[in-house]
């Protein structure tokens, strides 16, 4: 088979955002700070950067890992001798690029179904996953050298787009995540700023609430508590003072206007209509492309921050994006 290359042009102009050179400047600043502290908490070994990923698994080690690095995804058989010359050279690059991507590698006798729902028609065959989104690489047994150039603009997309600044690789790290020789680090002493951020929730300062949330994560980026709780200042702070029946009627009129979808979606969680939110901007996916189709991806990923990755309508909502995006 004959490599046929899929462009990655048309994904990299869309990484022409504002602030792209902020982002990418972050993104390298966190690098340099983890590799400054030796890994830290949470660094995964070289092992860690390849995993073998099933239809039971693809939520969990592709959609939801996709919002933190980019997922490299290689369909493979073992039949397929192509396969057994590409396969090797992306698994040493994966180690190779540190973190930067993870390569996820897929059986295609044993999940027929995520072949059909990519619409691979040949193997090899490379996708990539950033932030939920689907992007093709290439088809067939491509050269390193393209492999590299397409990785590259991979990992800048990931980065000036989404700020995904990859995995912090400790290579003294078990297989599975933590450091051989970890000790429990101490979350800081932040108490008192997140009681804080409560107390301007209660009283309906929800930008006393996003600010102090923001404090927190500034020092501490993992924090749960501060994470779930700038979800939810962030979305009261979206719904303060609109008028929900002119926000119904506008969604019930134009239902190609995805402002009007992302609003009433608010809205609806906001009043505990959980399923409705998430099947409101699932349906809009289906019906949008491009910049529309992402723009209301990244609120739905918002919104299931503030549900919580545990409540069941979020698995159950999740299953539905993957199968609207592909």
């Amino acid at each position: 088979m004959q490599p046929r290359n899929m462009s990655m042009s048309g994904v990299v102009d869309l990484a022409a955002v504002k602030a792209a050179q902020e982002a990418k400047a972050k993104a390298e600043q966190a690098r340099a700070e983890a590799a400054r502290q030796g890994g830290g908490p949470g660094a995964v070994s070289p092992a860690d950067l390849v995993i073998d990923v099933d239809e039971a698994s693809f939520e969990r080690d592709v959609l939801q890992r996709s919002t933190e690095v980019p997922v490299v995804i290689d369909f493979w058989a073992e039949w397929c001798e192509p396969c057994k010359q590409l396969s090797p050279v992306l698994e040493r690059l994966a180690v190779e690029y540190d973190g930067r991507f993870l390569l996820a590698k897929i059986d295609v006798d044993a999940n027929q179904m995520l072949m059909q729902q990519f619409g691979i028609q040949g193997i090899p065959a490379v996708f990539a996953v950033v932030a939920g989104q689907a992007l093709p690489l290439f088809q067939g047994a491509a050269g390193e050298a393209q492999i590299r150039q397409t990785l590259d603009q991979l990992v800048q997309v990931a980065e000036q787009r989404f700020g995904l600044t990859g995995l912090t690789v400790d290579p003294d790290a078990e297989p599975g995540g933590a450091p051989a020789d970890a000790e429990a680090v101490p979350a800081g002493p932040y108490d008192a700023l997140l009681e804080a951020a409560v107390r301007a929730l209660d009283s309906g300062d929800f930008a006393g609430a996003v600010q102090a949330y923001k404090n927190v994560l500034s020092d501490d980026p993992g924090n749960p508590e501060a994470g779930l709780g700038l979800a939810q200042a962030e979305l009261l702070q979206r719904v303060q003072g609109l008028d929900p029946q002119k926000v119904r009627v506008d969604a019930a009129e134009r239902p190609a206007d995805v402002q009007a979808q992302i609003v009433a979606a608010d809205l609806d969680l906001v009043g505990g209509h959980v399923e409705d939110a998430f099947g409101r901007l699932i349906d809009t996916v289906r019906r949008t492309a491009g910049d529309d189709r992402d723009t209301v991806r990244l609120r739905l990923l918002e919104l299931f921050e503030v549900v919580g990755a545990d409540d069941p309508r979020v698995a159950a909502a999740r299953r539905a994006l993957a199968r609207a995006l592909f």
